[in-house]
Order: C-alpha cells, then sequence, then structure tokens
C-alpha cells in the first residue's frame, strides 16, 4: 500500500473522529483572550516527544530534497540532545493534495493523528534552522493547554490591496507571523480549528497572502487569540534566538544562462507610451530573447500581433497564444518562459540566479503561488502580475492537454492553474515574486529579501522602485 493511500484513510478517519467529537479542546474557546493576558509559570513542562514539527515544503523536487534535508538535520539535533525525539512531517507528504500547502486542510489530520501526544505544533520554512533546547524553552513558557498562537509579528504599515484592505483606519494594530521565523500552535487551539474547518464555510475562496489569512482564521472577529509575539522566532542571528531563517535566493551554483529564458511582455496600445518605456528603461536590457505582444504591431518597440483581441481583463486567449509561440520555430528555443505583464518590475539576474535550483526536464511552474477554494477542494497557480515561470516541459504539456480559454478575457493565470492541476504539475511557491507594490508589503519583511518582483505602477514611481529593491548594484560578470 502506498503512503498516499495510507495517509488519505487516516484523513477520513481525522474527519470522522473529530465528527464523532474527538476533540478535547472544546472547553477552551471561552478564556483564549485570558490566555493572552497572563502566562502561567506552575505547569508541567513539556519534552520533545510532545512537539509537532510541520515542514511546510514543496513537491517540486529541489523543494522535496531541502524539506527533506531539514528534517534529518533537526532529527539529527535531537539525538545529541537526548532530551525526546519530536516527530517530524513533510507538509507536501501528508497526501497528494495541492491544498495542503494552504494549512488548514491539514489540520483535521494534525489534530486526530497526533494530539493524543502532541502539546504544540510548530510550522517552518524549508529553510528555518530551528535550535530544539531554545525552542522548548520559550513554549514552556506558555501553558499548553490553553490556546496559544506564536510568532513573529508582522504587520501592515498602510492599507494593503492584499489584505483587502484590513484594519484600514489602523494597519498596525493587526500581527500576523512571519513565516520565516516559524510559528506555532497550542493543542488546544489546533484542535478547536480543526473542527471549525469542517463545519464552517470560508469567507473567502481565495488564499492570497497565507500568513495573514491564516492569523484573521485564528483572530475570528476577535473570538480567537491574537498571535502572540515571541521574540526568540527570528529570521536574523542573534544569541537568543530559538530560530533563524537563511534565504529564499539560496545558492545553487552558476546562474543559468540569460540565453535559457524567453520573456514574454504582454502590453496593447493604450500602454505603448506610458508602461512600455519603463520596461526598457529598467530591465529590459537583462534578457537575451524578449518579445512585446499587444493588440496592434508597431514597430517602434517592436510589438507582435497575435491576432487575439485585446481584452480589459484576463487575457487567458493571449497568453495561450503566447505558449503556442514558444513552443514553435518562430522564437531561439529557450528552457524557460517568464511571462509578465507591462507594468511587472523584476530582476532578471536574480532570477536566473533562483532558476539554478530547478531541473528544467521537469514540468515547474514558479512564482507567487494564489489558491482558490482549497480548503476542501480547489487548486493552485500562479498569479500572473508578478511573473509567471514555466519551463519548457510544462509548456509542452500545456499545449498538448488542450488546455484552453472558456474566453479570451478569462484570468489566464487561473486558467492555467485549472490545468496544471489537472495534469498533476505542483505550482512552486517563491515569496520573492510579489503581485502588488513595495508599500503593500510589511516594512520589516522586505528589507530581509532579495525581491526578484513587483508589480503596479498606481501611486509610486516604478523607476525607483525598480532601483531600489531590484537593481543589484554590483551585477555578477556573467549576467
Amino acid at each position: 500500500m502506498s503512503l498516499y493511500n495510507v495517509l488519505y484513510g487516516c484523513k477520513l478517519v481525522a474527519v470522522f473522529l473529530l465528527w464523532l467529537g474527538f476533540h478535547g479542546g472544546d472547553n477552551n474557546t471561552g478564556h483564549s483572550h485570558a490566555a493572552e493576558q497572563h502566562q502561567h509559570t506552575t505547569h508541567s513542562p513539556v519534552g520533545l516527544e510532545q512537539v509537532v514539527l510541520v515542514i511546510q515544503s514543496q513537491r517540486n523536487s529541489f523543494h522535496a530534497r531541502r524539506g527533506g534535508q531539514r528534517k534529518v538535520e533537526i532529527l539529527q539535533q535531537a539525538a545529541q540532545l537526548g532530551q525526546g525525539v519530536p516527530v517530524v512531517l513533510l507538509l507536501h507528504e501528508l497526501s497528494e493534495y495541492e491544498g495542503d500547502w494552504s494549512i488548514l486542510p491539514t489540520l483535521p489530520y494534525l489534530s486526530a493523528f497526533f494530539s493524543q501526544s502532541a502539546s504544540w505544533f510548530f510550522f517552518l520554512e524549508e529553510e528555518t534552522s530551528v535550535t530544539l533546547a531554545a525552542l522548548l524553552q520559550v513554549l514552556n513558557r506558555y501553558h499548553a493547554q490553553e490556546e496559544w498562537f506564536l510568532g513573529r509579528r508582522l504587520h501592515d504599515d498602510e492599507a494593503s490591496i492584499i489584505h483587502h484592505y484590513a484594519f484600514s483606519e489602523d494597519p498596525s494594530s493587526f500581527g500576523y507571523p512571519d513565516p520565516a521565523a516559524g510559528w506555532a500552535l497550542s493543542k488546544p487551539l489546533l484542535q478547536r480549528l480543526a473542527e471549525r474547518t469542517q463545519h464552517e464555510p470560508m469567507k473567502s475562496d481565495f488564499t492570497i497572502d497565507l500568513k495573514h489569512e491564516i492569523a484573521l482564521y485564528i483572530w475570528e472577529e476577535g473570538n480567537g487569540p491574537k498571535l502572540t509575539a515571541v521574540p526568540e522566532f527570528c529570521t536574523q542571528q542573534r544569541d537568543d534566538c530559538a530560530t533563524t531563517f537563511t534565504t529564499y535566493l539560496p545558492n545553487c551554483g552558476d546562474p543559468v544562462n540569460k540565453e535559457d529564458v524567453f520573456v514574454a511582455v504582454k502590453t496593447c496600445q493604450k500602454f505603448h507610451s506610458q508602461r512600455v518605456p519603463v520596461v526598457k528603461a529598467t530591465w529590459e536590457k537583462d534578457a537575451a530573447f524578449l518579445e512585446y505582444y499587444s493588440d496592434v504591431t508597431d514597430t517602434s518597440i517592436p510589438t507582435i500581433h497575435l491576432g487575439v483581441p485585446n481584452t480589459e481583463r484576463g487575457h487567458c486567449g493571449k497568453t495561450l497564444a503566447i505558449l503556442r509561440r514558444f513552443l514553435s520555430d518562430a522564437v531561439p528555443k529557450a528552457d524557460w518562459l517568464l511571462i509578465v505583464d507591462d507594468d511587472t518590475l523584476i530582476s532578471l539576474p536574480r532570477l536566473l540566479r533562483l532558476l539554478r535550483c530547478y531541473d528544467p526536464g521537469e514540468a515547474v511552474s514558479l512564482g507567487e503561488r494564489y489558491g482558490y477554494g482549497l480548503v476542501h477542494s480547489g487548486y493552485s497557480y500562479t498569479t500572473g502580475g508578478g511573473g509567471m515561470v514555466l519551463s519548457r516541459v510544462a509548456v509542452s504539456r500545456l499545449v498538448s492537454s488542450g488546455c484552453s480559454c472558456y474566453s479570451d478575457d478569462a484570468p489566464d493565470d487561473m486558467v492555467l492553474g485549472m490545468c496544471l492541476t489537472s495534469l498533476d504539475v505542483p505550482i512552486t511557491h517563491s515569496p520573492l515574486f510579489h503581485q502588488a507594490r513595495p508599500a503593500d508589503y510589511s516594512g520589516a519583511l522586505l528589507p530581509l529579501q532579495q525581491p526578484i518582483s513587483f508589480h503596479k505602477h498606481w501611486n509610486t514611481d516604478p523607476v525607483a522602485v525598480y532601483t531600489h529593491w531590484l537593481q543589484d548594484t554590483h551585477p555578477r560578470d556573467e549576467l
């Protein structure tokens, strides 16, 4: 019997057990707020065997390998420490459901199969390092029988479109966890959340910024706990840190050659004089092969008319035409296709460094991952504004599968996501791609990244954004 069949059966049992009332955390919902006001010091200490660590790994071979390495490192550290052995899980192995990355679908399984022995559930990225002894010290400051949501606190500096302008009157009042530093749920809280996912519909079908949406779901409009800030959950090294983070842009060797990437820029006539000059003034010079696709032919740019009429939104017809052209003899053959909007700002040198980590012989879809209807079913997709990267293998599978648009103005990124899901091609996430402007993200988050892209020129100077956030001051010679 396959691992997937075992885990899938376990998930079904988990749901059944929850339905029968197999959740000891019901009596904790009423005092979650009181739990945030004080810390108990007279409770039995938690050992490592009472901690479940969930590495938020991905199915792509590079990420699966990195997640596996992190798991081995944690278990080796536990053996040397001699204070018990934690449960260490790889998120992408819990089931074959692509939507597990959104966390909520996994909670019933985690609750039913680990809450009898576990007191804490700790979630971390593949590149998050954990000092287990320090983690135990942190967790033992909090009473594990109460509802706790712990993490490194981020907040919005201004009302953000990616958070639907939530808390617009005081954006900094609401905190959400930095996933790079790790975040923790106590058992009673996880159990209650697991039950909610089975009985309550989500308020939105879309998953856009997971860390913010998880915090909103837990807070439950004031009925659940807010995030408790833990200074020992770190992204930068300090002596007292329980966690630290390396980078979302790992060194996998020399960058791929810029001739290995074909760049497709979607534009239209009304933006030829507004947006295209920005591309030419900033990042076009770093592309070996680049074409502009428009609704008219303009030799001064130049643009190519693919025979698809312009649409105000969606652009699915144009994007499918780009995929077919990429596979044709009309353009140079390249391993990778990058599709961007004419108001996308991107660092191609950083992208070339990132692509070295991935195998172009695999079907790869890479970018900022969003989701639709993920709690019980649904699909993931790479949001288009931040840039969609596809390997030639992925493009070939999409085109040969007959993937099509239900209309020319259908949302191209979502249609591609549905098609890739049907082909069992995972959507690989990198938080270095950004669907929005720098101002739409936490000021504590971006300085620790090496961003690859941003999107939208609205109320900003795009050249200044590119220069500040995306232009390397000392570009590497091979780029």
